[in-house]
């Protein structure tokens, strides 16, 4: 534990680019990348609407969309080569740029330094500059769409050796998966960058007082995240210069010899597209936790705040966090149970797989327990909450299914894949996004947002979101195969009503999205001023104005005297205790 020095590690900035655009201030910084991730998830949810309406209506023209994508989608209807194409794209933005970017980079940019009481981050040029090559690995990716092959359609894993040989391997497979790999290794670099900050200002940047045992639930998240992200991303960014090399260098890593693609025999020789799948899933499992970790802390930050009462096991939590941590990097071959692999090892992926239900079991169990006879305050972050255990638990059941190989064997080509990691990665950490969103805004914009629109915005896509996604399990045991872009002509056309509801369900959410949007805009510019501290909360950042000065705290750094989880406390104002009160203040 080190004390924060009174200086600032940069003056205050001076002109509208240093103070809104190259600005040096975490808060700026993380205000940017979850404007970033708002684009990138408004990007990618129109993707996936192209994608529905065809699965639904295959043979309908799209308006517009010969305009955009001549030769993937001539006279308006998507080919089967443009909608993987699509499908690519949908799940790297969501993957990299929305899942991973808002909450993590986002909200732990912002509100990381204020909770351990530090005045910026430790390193406040590489923060910017980790954000602005985040923003150019976006910019890099999504340009694929205006290149003369299009985007490219090896999916979001880029499975070799389709995506290491080039342009014989389709439409996309040129210049676009050039972009593709290019992008996705600027993005390694900047998560890397921010990483190191997280790190080092957990580690050496807390104030008098905050002990690692003090730490709110959020900054465990972070940290530990950090942790998981130094090492993934230090694998993905190897692994995809390689590619580029093969493609552009004429290496063989990822691509064997003697292979014909397109009546080309490919001047290969020695490479092993196995290679790649290790390297990529090595890094692609602990991404399911990057992106989930930190909803974890906020959940658990969140949760006491409208329970009233202090977090079940706060240590336990911590230990089960590490475990996930750890556990992590140890079952990413059930990724691979279809490669060939020697049955001996997938027993070995199994067992590590399914022990790493044990700490987001024990997680799930200390959540409901913190609920269980509270008098729980229904405002919209907690809801948010509820609905982020409801859909991670219903996401969850399903991958005991897929952790076993004999059953994995049958289900993982199909839809019952895609509807659990959406569940339990991708619809679990929007509601943990939305969650951090509703319960932060106050402070980081000032303004209050409006709780009706909230809650209609919850309940809209709670249900939404699970008409959209449990039927896939269903589709999935019927034999559905995923990636399949139309099923008019064979055995899976029972299969299209189905289908036609999932779409009607995923447009309707995505139209429920605008209530977010609407609120949100809406709080920015004229929302009811926010007070201080308007939940009632323990930590430090609600001990500081809304929104926080330039240096956090007004050039009185904090003393630390409690925990974040003093809830039901007697003496104080209400019935909680600041981290920064008097050290008289004692719960009860």
């Amino acid at each position: 534990m080190t004390e924060t020095t009174a200086q600032h590690h940069h003056a205050p900035p001076r002109g509208f680019l240093r103070t809104h655009v190259f600005s040096l201030d975490h808060k700026v910084i993380g205000k940017q990348y979850l404007d970033l991730a708002l684009v990138a998830v408004c990007t990618g949810m129109l993707l996936s609407w192209l994608m529905r309406f065809h699965l639904a209506w295959p043979e309908t023209p799209i308006p517009g969309l010969d305009k955009v994508s001549p030769n993937g989608a001539a006279g308006g209807v998507i080919t089967p080569e443009y909608y993987l194409a699509l499908m690519t794209m949908h799940g790297t933005i969501m993957v990299f740029f929305v899942l991973t970017t808002a909450p993590f980079a986002g909200f732990g940019n912002y509100f990381l330094p204020i909770q351990v009481g530090a005045e910026d981050m430790a390193f406040p040029r590489i923060n910017m500059t980790s954000f602005w090559v985040t923003l150019l690995a976006f910019l890099v990716l999504v340009s694929a769409f205006v290149v003369g092959d299009g985007p490219p359609l090896s999916g979001w894993t880029a499975y070799a050796p389709l995506s290491a040989v080039g342009k014989d391997a389709g439409p996309g497979q040129g210049v676009g998966q050039t972009l593709w790999a290019v992008s996705i290794t600027l993005f390694c670099v900047a998560q890397l960058l921010g990483a190191l900050n997280f790190i080092t200002t957990t580690l050496d940047l807390r104030t008098k007082g905050m002990s690692l045992a003090r730490m709110p639930y959020a900054t465990w998240a972070w940290f530990i995240t950090s942790v998981i992200g130094l090492i993934a991303f230090a694998v993905l960014m190897p692994a995809c210069i390689l590619l580029i090399l093969d493609r552009m260098a004429g290496t063989s890593f990822f691509i064997p010899g003697g292979l014909v693609i397109s009546d080309r025999l490919q001047p290969h020789s020695g490479g092993s597209p196995l290679l790649w799948q290790h390297l990529f899933w090595f890094f692609g499992h602990p991404e399911v936790y990057i992106a989930i970790l930190p909803g974890f802390g906020i959940i658990s930050q969140i949760l006491p705040v409208f329970a009233r009462k202090p977090l079940l096991g706060p240590r336990v939590l911590i230990s089960c966090l590490i475990a996930i941590a750890f556990l992590s990097y140890t079952v990413w071959g059930h990724h691979m149970f279809l490669s060939g692999m020697n049955p001996f090892s997938a027993t070995l992926f199994s067992v590590p797989t399914l022990v790493i239900t044990i700490p987001a079991t024990i997680v799930t169990l200390l959540w409901i327990g913190t609920i269980y006879g509270a008098k729980l305050r229904f405002t919209t972050p907690a809801l948010f909450c509820l609905g982020f255990v409801s859909v991670f638990v219903s996401g969850g059941i399903s991958g005991f299914f897929l952790a076993q190989p004999s059953i994995d064997t049958y289900l993982h080509g199909t839809y019952f894949v895609v509807g659990h990691f959406h569940f339990v990665m991708g619809v679990a950490a929007m509601f943990g996004i939305f969650a951090g969103t509703y319960f932060w805004a106050p402070k980081m914009f000032g303004r209050m947002m409006n709780e009706t629109l909230g809650k209609w915005h919850f309940w809209l896509t709670f249900i939404g979101v699970y008409c959209v996604f449990m039927p896939m399990h269903y589709l999935g045991l019927a034999g559905n195969v995923r990636r399949y872009s139309a099923f008019t002509d064979d055995y899976l056309k029972p299969m299209i009503p189905l289908h036609r509801f999932i779409t009607i369900a995923a447009l309707f959410t995505g139209a429920a999205q605008l209530i977010f949007l609407f609120n949100l805009v809406r709080t920015r510019l004229r929302g009811p001023k926010a007070p201080d501290n308007p939940w009632e909360a323990t930590t430090l950042e609600w001990s500081t104005t809304s929104p926080p000065p330039f240096d956090n705290f007004g050039g009185r750094p904090p003393v630390v005297h409690h925990g974040p989880n003093e809830y039901g406390a007697t003496g104080a104002a209400g019935d909680y205790v600041m981290q920064a009160s008097p050290p008289s203040a004692r719960p009860a």
